[in-house]
């Protein structure tokens, strides 16, 4: 009999011990959500207004936003102010350039570059993301992408603008995670 209660008093030392343990590690995030800030549910994010002028740029960009929001982070994309956060973007720049280019001077490869200042507040107005290094606001993050545009393969200008606006939609939402 002795030794059952030694048994018993064992397992209830390593219950009590195991239990301690655990409230020492209720404030760990584990997973993906483990990235993002865990005070902010909903974002907002107003249609990006554009400095170029090719048509239907923000919208587009602003479509890419939201759908990779709702797909890679915890946060759910609202239609009102009112949400824990707001994410405003503004597409300050788009170049295209000739990088290759035939003997006639014909553009063989062109290089689509957009870039976008990006803004993610609070609801109380405060910026989320790590101030910048560079001589910009501090609310501010400049952030550009890239694409070729190879028209001999069959590639068009739309489709090379949709394949720079996704990565610059992913670089964007990549801002959204907090820093280690």
């Amino acid at each position: 009999m002795h030794l059952a209660g030694e048994k018993r008093g064992r397992l209830i030392a390593v219950g009590l011990l195991g239990l301690a343990l655990l409230q020492g590690c209720a404030s760990y995030r584990v997973g993906a959500r483990s990235l993002y800030a865990p005070d902010i549910a909903t974002v907002y994010v107003p249609m990006i207004e554009s400095d170029s002028f090719r048509p239907d740029l923000g919208e587009r960009l602003t479509e890419a936003v939201v759908k990779e929001i709702e797909l890679k982070t915890p946060f759910k994309v609202v239609g009102t102010p009112d949400a824990d956060s707001i994410l405003s973007t503004r597409l300050v720049g788009d170049t295209k350039r000739v990088t290759i280019e035939t003997r006639n001077d014909d553009p063989r490869a062109l290089e689509i570059h957009f870039s976008a200042e990006v803004t993610w507040l609070n609801r109380r107005r405060i910026p989320l993301h790590a101030p910048s290094t560079l001589a910009l606001p501090a609310e501010l993050l400049p952030i550009g992408q890239t694409s070729t545009l190879v028209s001999e393969l069959g590639q068009s200008m739309v489709t090379a603008q949709q394949q720079a606006i996704e990565r610059l939609a992913q670089q964007i939402v990549s801002t959204m995670e907090e820093p280690w």
